[in-house]
């Protein structure tokens, strides 16, 4: 089956490369994330715990302490996201986390996320989605999967779907039928606030027909249920995040849908 246009843009959206140059962030011998090459060099001018080598820059002393030092600074000269007290993992190439750091901070540092979709769809065909609130940091206003979110540093996958599928949408995962694990997938892309490297799960699960979803963090503008010619228009039409649109053209793949 050839590729429509749309999806070959999209899968060229979610693999690109930085804006700017970056070098490697490296603690030790372990890569864990980058840095724009700018970026570091006004980090370790003001003397913070970093040290500038020839091909990455170096965390110096403790892992924790050093990138908790970094993120508070970034945050100072507002280069960050929302701080949230929330930490996340930080990991090498294979997963094994070495340390924790701020959400504010993972994309200045280019630190690799981990993160959990959730495709919603009903007996009759229709598909879930949500749009993303207007104050959101990253994609605001477009739309999304019926869920989707990151994991913290102290979560398994299970329970940031458990979590996050309350929160956005304001269901409980025994509400939800064939509930099913249906792949991974990678995304690197150029953000506001720095770059974006996310490994998501990606799930699927049916709404029994009654059940709608309500948003209870406040992160949600929205939901609409639409049709799966109507997904697809809008997946042309670039309305959704490149998470989501390569996270439904994935789930429609597997359907024979696309």
């Amino acid at each position: 089956m050839n590729s429509p246009d749309w999806l070959d843009r999209l899968h060229a959206r979610a693999q690109q490369p930085p804006a700017r140059p970056r070098q490697a962030l490296r603690h030790g011998a372990i890569e864990c994330g980058s840095i724009e090459v700018e970026l570091a060099r006004r980090i370790a001018a003001a003397g913070l715990p970093l040290r500038l080598e020839a091909d990455a820059c170096a965390l110096i002393g403790a892992p924790n302490e050093a990138l908790a030092a970094l993120a508070q600074w970034i945050h100072a000269q507002g280069l960050g996201s929302a701080w949230r007290d929330e930490l996340l993992a930080v990991t090498d190439a294979a997963g094994e986390t070495h340390a924790v750091v701020e959400r504010a901070a993972v994309r200045p540092l280019g630190i690799a996320t981990f993160a959990v979709h959730l495709v919603g769809h009903t007996a009759g065909g229709s598909v879930w989605v949500q749009q993303r609130a207007f104050d959101k940091a990253t994609d605001p206003g477009q739309w999304d999967t019926l869920m989707g979110g990151l994991s913290s540093a102290s979560e398994t996958t299970a329970q940031t779907l458990a979590r996050e599928t309350w929160e956005e949408a304001g269901l409980r995962l025994a509400q939800l039928d064939d509930l099913a694990n249906i792949g991974r997938v990678t995304v690197r892309r150029p953000v506001s606030d720095g770059y974006m490297v996310e490994h998501i799960e990606m799930f699927e699960a049916r709404l029994p027909d009654g059940l709608v979803p309500l948003n209870q963090d406040g992160e949600v503008a929205r939901f609409d249920c639409v049709s799966v010619a109507t997904l697809i228009e809008r997946l042309a039409a670039d309305e959704f995040t490149v998470e989501a649109a390569l996270i439904h053209a994935h789930w429609l793949r597997r359907r024979a849908l696309l």
